[in-house]
C-alpha cells in the first residue's frame, strides 16, 4: 500500500513510518524542512514538501496515496483553539480528497479529558468542560467521513506516549523537576495517567490502516492508569531529587500548562481495540522506561 504520513519525522510519526515500511508498505512523509526531508530519505521513504498550513497540498498527497496516517498537530498550547482549527481544515481537505474511495484514513486523537475520574473506553465521549473537548471536534469531523465512503478511524493516544526521544508531557515534568529542584506530584498522587510505548502505538497505526472498519474509535493504551506519584517518584530517582506533594491548586504554577493535565485522573482502557485488531502491547511500561535512564541523559 502507498501510504501518506503526516508528522512523519516526529516522535510518533517516525516510528509509524518504520513500522509501515518494515511491513512492506511504501511511505511518503510530509516534510516542512530540509532536515525533515533528509531524514525521510535516509529512512527510505518518499518526501512531500509542505506543512499543515497548506491543505491543498495535503489533499493532493492524500489523493495520490492508497491510505493516509495523520499524526501531525500544531502543539501550540498557548493558542490551542487555533491549533484545532488548523487540524479541522486539514481533516476536511484530506477527507475531500479521499471521499468515495473507500481508502483508509487514520487520524490521531487523545484519551485525556474523556471521562475524568472513570476509565475511558472507546465508546466514551469527552467531558464538555475538559481541556480535550475542543480537540474532539476534529475527531467528530473525521469520523463523519465514514458516511462519505472513507475507511476512517480515530486513534486516541494517552497523555504519555513514551520511549527514547520523547519530548512530550513527561519530558516537561522532568524539566520542571530540574528547574524547581524537586519532583512533585499534585495532592496525594493517586490520580492516574494512561500510557503507551511509541513502538506499540506505531504497530496499532499499521493494524488500523490495514484492517480497521470505517468509523472505528481505537485506544492506543498500553497501561490503563499509572499513578502520578509513581511517575514523580521515578523522575526523582532519575534526577537524584526529593519527591514531594504539592496542593493541586498550585500545579499549574509549578509545572506550567502540563500541571493542569498532571492533576487529572484520566485512566483509559484499550480492551475493545485489542479485541477488534488483535493488538497486544509488548513494550515496557512508563515507569520501567523512566528507570532505563534515557530520559535523564544517562
Amino acid at each position: 500500500m502507498r501510504v501518506f504520513v503526516t508528522g512523519a519525522t516526529g516522535f510518533i510519526g517516525s516510528a509509524v513510518v518504520r513500522e509501515l515500511m518494515d511491513a512492506g508498505h511504501e511511505v511518503t512523509g510530509l516534510a516542512r524542512s530540509d532536515a525533515s526531508a533528509a531524514a525521510l530519505e535516509a529512512a527510505g521513504a518518499g518526501v512531500h514538501r509542505g506543512d499543515l498550513d497548506d491543505p491543498d497540498g495535503l489533499a493532493r498527497a492524500a489523493a495520490a496515496a492508497d491510505g493516509v496516517v495523520h499524526t501531525a498537530f500544531h502543539h501550540d498550547f498557548s493558542d490551542f483553539a487555533s491549533a484545532v482549527a488548523i487540524e479541522r481544515r486539514v481533516i476536511a481537505a484530506i477527507g475531500d480528497a479521499l471521499a468515495g474511495s473507500g481508502k483508509p484514513f487514520i487520524m490521531t486523537s487523545g484519551t485525556g479529558g474523556l471521562t475524568p475520574g472513570r476509565v475511558a473506553t472507546e465508546e466514551s465521549t469527552p467531558d464538555p468542560d475538559s481541556f480535550a473537548a475542543v480537540r474532539h471536534a476534529a475527531e467528530r469531523d473525521a469520523l463523519a467521513l465514514a458516511a462519505r465512503d472513507v475507511r476512517v478511524s480515530a486513534l486516541r493516544l494517552p497523555s504519555s506516549v513514551h520511549g527514547k526521544g520523547d519530548r512530550g508531557f513527561v519530558s516537561w515534568l522532568i524539566a520542571a523537576a530540574r528547574d524547581k529542584g524537586v519532583s512533585a506530584y499534585p495532592g496525594d498522587g493517586s490520580n492516574r495517567w494512561a500510557a503507551v510505548h511509541r513502538l506499540d502505538a506505531a504497530r496499532l497505526y499499521r493494524l488500523a490502516l490495514e484492517s480497521a472498519q470505517a468509523g472505528t474509535v481505537l485506544h492506543g493504551v498500553g497501561e490503563e492508569g499509572v499513578p502520578v506519584r509513581d511517575i514523580a517518584g521515578a523522575i526523582g530517582r532519575g534526577l537524584g531529587l526529593p519527591v514531594t506533594s504539592l496542593p493541586p491548586e498550585d500545579a499549574v504554577g509549578h509545572f506550567g500548562f502540563v500541571g493542569g493535565v498532571f492533576s487529572l485522573d484520566i485512566p483509559a482502557s484499550s480492551d475493545l481495540t485489542r479485541k477488534r485488531l488483535d493488538w497486544h502491547p509488548v513494550e515496557q511500561g512508563l515507569i520501567a522506561d523512566l528507570e532505563e535512564g534515557h530520559y535523564f541523559g544517562a
